[in-house]
């Protein structure tokens, strides 16, 4: 079993950590990883891209001229989709692009996915997300003393209204609780601070 060490907000160590092997230790499957992200960004698509047809674009009915005898090509109506602002042939149309991925894939990507921030040491477990107060000013010190870089995801076990207020205005920082840690998440932050209660949920939550 992996065990990591436990830092406080001003990095300094303060203990040890033993994680579940099968959830921090388990083979990166990048297979995995790609159909989770695939599946999280199709979800995400609000499928809301529309073209008019030549039934709903703007112009009359009426007949533009007698079918013979002008010499030229017959046409029925102004809003054909030959003619400028006729309608559209085979536009696109308000869909619905999610579907269902099984959860047991699901899971196995989230256990590559953290098992890869801890092979690659972009995962750090913090004692308590304990801030003396709501202010980013206090938030982004204890990310500058912890090293957290550009891009972090904060996992936090359970609701902390002062670190949800002192971290959402700070860009590139990412807060989410243990249950909605996604795969894409994990993924898309260069660095991972996570409690240390949420880490012993995930390690025994989503344990095969």
């Amino acid at each position: 079993m992996p065990v990591v060490d436990v830092y406080d907000l001003n990095n300094r160590k303060v203990g040890e950590l033993e994680l579940a092997d099968e959830v921090f230790g388990a083979e990166v499957n990048e297979a995995l990883l790609y159909e989770a992200v695939r599946h999280y960004l199709a979800c995400r698509r609000r499928g809301t891209a529309k073209t008019k047809t030549r039934g709903e674009v703007a112009g009359s009915g009426r007949k533009l001229w007698r079918q013979k005898g002008t010499g030229r090509a017959r046409m029925g109506s102004i809003r054909s989709p030959l003619w400028r602002h006729g309608g559209t042939v085979h536009g696109p149309q308000p869909r619905d692009y999610s579907y269902r991925l099984p959860r047991k894939m699901l899971l196995g990507a989230l256990r590559s996915a953290l098992s890869a921030k801890l092979r690659d040491g972009e995962l750090k477990i913090i004692q308590s997300f304990s801030l003396p107060d709501h202010k980013t000013r206090t938030m982004r010190g204890a990310l500058e003393r912890l090293e957290a870089g550009r891009t972090v995801l904060l996992v936090e076990n359970e609701d902390n209204r002062n670190l949800a207020l002192g971290s959402r205005n700070l860009p590139g920082v990412t807060l989410r609780a243990s249950r909605e840690l996604t795969t894409y998440d994990l993924l898309g932050h260069e660095r991972v601070l996570m409690s240390e209660a949420a880490a012993r949920k995930l390690s025994e939550g989503l344990k095969p």
